[in-house]
């Protein structure tokens, strides 16, 4: 039963996560019993991709560093500086502004590489640029929140930097491990189980994100509109604004750029921020879940009809 359960969630997984994203705001009690599974949610998607990876398909882009290096540094410091400027001008709520540029500091989410091969993407550019981006993140978003924001934080910048670098250490340290552990085929024979994993792994923290926000969503539904309406044209204009960047890469790559871009793991940084937050930014980080969860779905025919133009 559990096998088939499985393989029908990984068939199905975008419409999983974008059901799953709506049921901890429908659901506010489930939201607050999933609280305390936040950090595991967030790491056993990155352990799963870290332990599908093949590793050996890195040394390709190994001979390649300072491409390697421009997408990382497009995403984790071009971009939020970007967002940075562009949103200075505009009269925002305060933790609405720091949250969006925060959102664009971060690296992109581990479910971009699922994703980029569910749609047709360059799959394999998205795992190499994900595990890069993801393990230097703490060492480039503290140095941001604080030259771009002024964030005053309750923690030193080396606390802020380990705390990052722990929970990526621990999601590759788990990953060695099984990999050692487990033989291959058997890892690549159960892809899609892995696959649904990773889908439950995200639904759950899709749902215990939204503990509070229901809430919070009828004692100010004006703000939780706004920050709505957003993280969508935060997403999406990220989203263009990486492929036309990276056009010259041809449309696959392009696009797999541009997903990369518009999804960032808002997760990450509001675990690492902990209490240190106010709560009108995780509220917007919550909302930020919406679009990473069904756009997706909904962009499917779009993604395959643009990659489909690129020669050969």
């Amino acid at each position: 039963m559990i096998g088939p359960a499985l393989d029908f969630i990984g068939r199905h997984a975008t419409r999983f996560l974008a059901a799953g994203v709506l049921l901890g705001l429908a659901a506010p009690p489930l939201a607050h019993l999933a609280r305390p599974l936040l950090v595991p949610a967030l790491l056993v998607p990155l352990t799963i991709a870290l332990t599908r990876l093949d590793w050996g398909a890195m040394s390709a882009y190994a001979r390649r560093p300072l491409f390697v290096a421009a997408t990382v540094l497009w995403l984790l410091v071009a971009s939020p500086v970007l967002v940075w400027a562009a949103l200075a001008p505009l009269p925002l709520p305060q933790p609405l502004y720091h949250a969006l540029v925060l959102m664009a500091a971060a690296s992109p989410i581990v479910s971009s590489a699922a994703i980029a091969l569910l749609l047709g993407l360059d799959a394999a550019l998205a795992v190499v640029v994900i595990v890069v981006a993801t393990a230097a993140l703490p060492f480039t978003l503290p140095v941001l929140a604080l030259a771009l924001l002024g964030i005053a934080l309750e923690l030193d910048l080396a606390t802020f930097m380990l705390r990052l670098a722990t929970m990526v250490g621990a999601a590759f340290a788990a990953a060695l491990a099984v990999r050692r552990i487990v033989p291959r085929h058997a890892i690549a024979r159960h892809a899609r189980a892995l696959d649904a994993l990773s889908v439950i792994n995200l639904v759950i923290f899709a749902v215990a994100i939204m503990d509070g926000v229901t809430a919070f969503a009828f004692e100010r539904p004006g703000y939780v509109a706004l920050a709505t309406a957003a993280a969508f044209a935060a997403n999406l204009a990220l989203q263009a604004l990486g492929t036309a960047v990276w056009a010259r890469l041809g449309m696959r790559a392009a696009l797999t750029m541009g997903l990369m871009t518009g999804n960032c793991n808002m997760g990450l940084v509001m675990v690492a921020l902990g209490r240190d937050a106010a709560f009108e930014v995780i509220v917007f980080f919550a909302m930020g879940q919406l679009p990473m969860y069904m756009l997706p779905g909904l962009l499917t025919p779009v993604y395959r009809r643009l990659a489909a133009r690129e020669p050969g």
